[in-house]
């Protein structure tokens, strides 16, 4: 790789240890994959926070970076860790879990990257503008990022992410090229997805059928922005997809208007969505009622305050959602009314990211397919798969 002199002098340890580290990361992981130079990069989204996947070699592994002098020089906020930091006793986590969690809370703080805690970044201060180049972790952000604003970041790692936030550069290859943005696949889609879950299911049927690729779709219409957030989730969790183009939907294929043919063509119909949801969905009833993979926006909060207003939840709801969409959800009375009627509006992690087993969860209702993609293999719980309002039904 061909590095400027500011880069030599990083690498050469000139600029301390912990910036030496994450340059040496950096340019190992540009050989890997070809990158020619570093580019400068605008932001980090930070992964593998949470003690319920990292464990105690992570916590080690942070703890240390943060003794050395790493810090932050761009904008750098985190993924969800595994409690709610504020009210982690009333979600029911052991006390042994959050005291490993607060060690890892304090040594991000050292570092001096924004505690935002969310998988959904761009909902608050961290929203990238089209073209700008990123280095982000979290997977159903990156594909959002990427698809929906039209930035540049590859599906980063925590630690690659990470050693990004402290030099403030990225090895230029993968989606950050402009060649590798073209796409690969066509897709037709033959049904009008409905709602969130469709949308949910459409993705995880492009990532296991595609595995990886960026796939063009049409016949889409105009799906809402949380609709586009799930099928980008769920595409990256049961695939590698990190950039889809929706036909006059998303940014890129607005400007390039892309051409399908000769691409190599899926379609997809209902019955194709009705399969996905047979293989990942329990049949199964159950007591609890998990939202917010990826962490519910300010309208999603919204739409299941009006629902419960006034009533009293049958079923255990818990919903998901950072701090700063929580505080706005709070001026507006959202919070109040769902807690008033039961439920719980936890911040700070989600379904996937906590120990449900220890929280005495062995399965709930949700309208995320990545949630029931990875809960049964961290937590061992199964999920029942609904729309967001069906979801909200069956808690009443």
């Amino acid at each position: 790789m061909e590095l400027t002199r500011e880069e030599e002098r990083i690498l050469a340890g000139e600029e301390g240890e912990a910036r030496q580290r994450a340059m040496r990361l950096l340019v190992v992981l540009g050989k890997i994959f070809g990158a020619e130079r570093m580019i400068r990069v605008r932001s980090a989204q930070i992964s593998g926070v949470s003690y319920r996947t990292i464990g105690d070699a992570g916590l080690e592994f942070l703890e240390d970076f943060a003794e050395a002098g790493a810090k932050a020089s761009i904008m750098a906020t985190l993924n969800p860790c595994g409690m709610d930091l504020r009210r982690w006793k009333r979600m029911g986590i052991p006390c042994e879990f959050a005291e490993k969690q607060l060690r890892i809370a304090r040594a991000f703080a050292r570092m001096g990257v924004k505690l935002t805690w969310t998988c959904t970044p761009y909902y608050a201060s961290n929203r990238p503008r089209f073209g700008q180049s990123l280095a982000w972790a979290e997977s159903s952000a990156v594909a959002f990022a990427n698809s929906v604003l039209g930035a540049r970041t590859n599906r980063e790692g925590g630690p690659a992410a990470l050693a990004s936030a402290v030099v403030g550069r990225t090895p230029l290859y993968g989606l950050h090229l402009d060649s590798e943005r073209e796409p690969t696949h066509s897709v037709e889609v033959r049904l009008k997805p409905s709602n969130d879950l469709d949308y949910g299911l459409l993705g995880y049927l492009l990532g296991k059928s595609l595995g990886g690729g960026v796939p063009l779709l049409s016949g889409l219409g105009g799906p809402s922005l949380d609709e586009l957030k799930y099928m980008g989730a769920s595409a990256a969790a049961s695939g590698g997809i990190a950039l889809f183009h929706v036909e006059g939907v998303t940014p890129e294929a607005k400007r390039k208007r892309f051409d399908g043919r000769g691409l190599e063509a899926l379609e997809v119909d209902g019955k194709d969505l009705d399969a996905i949801k047979d293989s990942i969905s329990s049949s199964r009833d159950f007591d609890w009622v998990l939202l917010g993979c990826p962490h519910l926006s300010l309208a999603e909060l919204r739409t299941i305050a009006e629902a419960v207003r006034g009533k009293r939840l049958r079923k255990r709801l818990m919903c998901f959602t950072s701090r700063a969409v929580r505080a706005d959800a709070s001026k507006r009375g959202y919070i109040r009314a769902i807690e008033r009627a039961g439920g719980l509006v936890a911040c700070d992690t989600c379904m996937v990211v906590s120990p449900l087993e220890a929280m005495g969860i062995d399965g709930a209702y949700t309208n995320s397919c990545k949630a029931a993609h990875y809960m049964p293999s961290l937590s061992g719980a199964e999920a029942a798969l609904r729309s967001l309002r069906d979801c909200i039904h069956a808690a009443l």
